[in-house]
């Protein structure tokens, strides 16, 4: 990788994370895809790379908002879905490893995490858009929190990208939750199922060939877009991260068409 490389993962970690922090979404959903549009690596490295980042951010912005008491974990709710997570989280990489191993071209799981993560966001636009028509649920019995957290964190773990959109819609249909809780809770479950992921990459010796200046960036990026991106979040209104995650996922889809076109050719 030469120097105009190591700059566009900095670019793209930090630019993600700023968005991440500031909808909920980890930026997973951002660096995935895009990273895989330039070709830089291999599928399973940037997903690695991916994980390694928003790992790194969520744990940054979780930390800071319990230490400066902004983020209230609600032990009733997303305690039990960061928990269905962690177990969601090794299942995710378990999956990945298997659709892996399935294929002889590696290309194949690029294109199926592409598919999966293109109808997760269609729907989730739908959703955010038309939510104000749906009538949503408080769920307050903790199996079923247990349950939807595991949900979540095989597609977090599956997909690389740390739980993105589809962790606000289950926030948003199933607890009542606002905006911007909606948002600190995803966040919060995301720390859960990445650790758990890279846990079992690093205990199944699975570690796929990285460029660690490579790595070094994108979690510098995240930490960064993790700051920047609380910061931002505190100034603006619930509306407004709306408007921009909406905007977000029209992008998204269009990406997540181009890679599953790109990875089946």
């Amino acid at each position: 990788m030469n120097f105009w490389t190591y700059a566009a993962f900095f670019i793209i970690s930090l630019g993600a994370s700023i968005i991440g922090a500031i909808c909920g979404i980890g930026g997973g959903v951002i660096v995935k895809p895009t990273l895989d549009v330039f070709n830089v690596a291999s599928v399973s490295t940037i997903s690695f790379l991916s994980g390694c980042m928003v790992l790194s951010m969520s744990c940054y912005s979780v930390i800071k908002g319990m230490i400066s008491k902004e983020q209230k974990v609600d032990m009733k709710t997303d305690t039990p879905l960061a928990l269905g997570a962690v177990v969601g989280g090794v299942a995710g990489k378990q999956l990945f490893d298997i659709v892996k191993s399935a294929s002889s071209n590696p290309n194949r799981v690029g294109a199926v995490q592409a598919i999966c993560l293109g109808i997760i966001t269609v729907g989730t636009l739908l959703y955010t858009v038309f939510k104000d028509k749906i009538p949503s649920k408080n769920v307050k019995n903790i199996a079923v929190c247990v349950v939807l957290g595991l949900v979540l964190g095989i597609m977090s773990s599956f997909l690389g990208i740390g739980g993105g959109p589809i962790n606000l819609v289950v926030l948003y249909y199933f607890f009542s939750m606002e905006t911007k809780k909606a948002a600190n809770s995803s966040l919060y479950i995301i720390l859960f199922s990445q650790l758990a992921s890279l846990l079992v990459t690093l205990f199944t010796g699975k570690v796929p060939e990285f460029e660690p200046l490579a790595l070094v960036v994108m979690v510098v990026g995240g930490i960064l877009g993790g700051i920047i991106g609380r910061s931002i979040n505190k100034k603006i209104s619930s509306k407004t991260v709306s408007k921009l995650f909406i905007g977000l996922m029209g992008i998204i889809i269009l990406i997540c068409v181009y890679n599953a076109i790109r990875f089946m050719a």
